[in-house]
């Protein structure tokens, strides 16, 4: 029995012994197979991928290309109106022309914000129209808002812009005057004036980020920041609503670095300031209006008044 046992445990190593050479070898013939095929799937996903990112980048830089063009086609086709109009008023303001920036970089912008934010101030006060207030991102807050809470930042605003903006701006001008004259006669072009700013809001962008962040240290939220955040479900006028170190430091020099560094021209410095208000209020307005950028993560911050960055 011991040699009949091992007799057929023997066969049965070898069959085992067999049938494994034959999986083997059966496996090491579909391998090549198999592999191949996950190389062609991988190199034709690679290939379909370069195709799809070619052709979206391709038609991103001829769109980007053709407005450029027809933006600058349009600069230059009414650049000569512009220019003249540019040195119509610098004959007027000849000998004066530090009131001619002040009118540009401080009255114009002034009017724009105070424009844009009477609109939101109606639809703040009256609920009306429907078609912006149903954008509302806090339901329930400040709906109407509150008339004494409302005139002491109005009040506030125009502080910060009259006492602290205004005479900031008159100080700019000799500056600007001694970098390079910011009424030149020669306006800027149109390039020019896209690189100017892209320089600024990456400079707003830091400077603000930063100073915003310092403001939020324990130290300088309790005294100064604070004032700021009272308003938990803010309104688009209380962008400019803060501490007067806070408007010089967080709300001025971020915005006025920019034109500084590049010594800027008017025209410029115009554009930039009406611009940055815009935005400002924008972030503050507390509505999330289509086709505009979103202030719910501003919105946010105001609600729960991190004290800490």
């Amino acid at each position: 029995m011991p040699i009949i046992l091992a007799t057929w445990e023997a066969k049965i190593r070898r069959i085992a012994g067999l049938k494994t050479v034959q999986m083997t070898g059966d496996v090491g013939s579909m391998l090549p197979t198999e592999k191949s095929k996950q190389e062609g799937h991988i190199w034709g996903s690679m290939r379909r991928t370069a195709f799809i990112l070619g052709s979206g980048l391709l038609l991103l830089v001829a769109f980007w290309n053709s407005v450029t063009w027809h933006l600058q086609r349009f600069w230059g086709a009414s650049g000569y109106f512009w220019q003249a109009q540019w040195e119509r008023l610098l004959s007027t303001f000849e000998g004066k022309e530090w009131i001619l920036f002040i009118i540009g970089a401080a009255q114009v912008p002034g009017l724009l914000f105070w424009a844009f934010n009477g609109l939101l101030l109606v639809v703040d006060i009256t609920g009306k129209p429907s078609f912006i207030s149903r954008y509302r991102i806090q339901v329930g807050k400040n709906e109407p808002v509150d008339p004494v809470k409302l005139r002491q930042a109005i009040h506030t605003v125009l502080f910060n812009q009259y006492m602290i903006s205004l005479p900031m701006v008159v100080f700019l001008y000799p500056f600007l005057k001694w970098l390079g004259d910011p009424c030149r006669q020669e306006l800027p072009t149109f390039h020019w004036f896209l690189l100017e700013l892209a320089i600024f809001t990456l400079m707003e962008e830091v400077l603000f980020y930063y100073s915003h962040r310092l403001l939020h240290h324990p130290t300088f939220y309790k005294k100064i920041h604070k004032k700021h955040h009272e308003w938990t479900a803010p309104i688009g006028v209380i962008s400019l609503y803060a501490h007067p170190i806070e408007h010089v430091a967080s709300n001025m020099l971020p915005v006025i670095v920019g034109p500084l560094v590049m010594g800027s021209h008017l025209s410029s410095i115009t554009m930039w300031f009406s611009l940055a208000l815009i935005i400002t209020t924008i972030s503050h307005c507390g509505y999330h209006l289509p086709f505009l950028p979103s202030p719910e993560f501003h919105d946010y911050h105001h609600l729960k008044q991190v004290a800490h960055p």
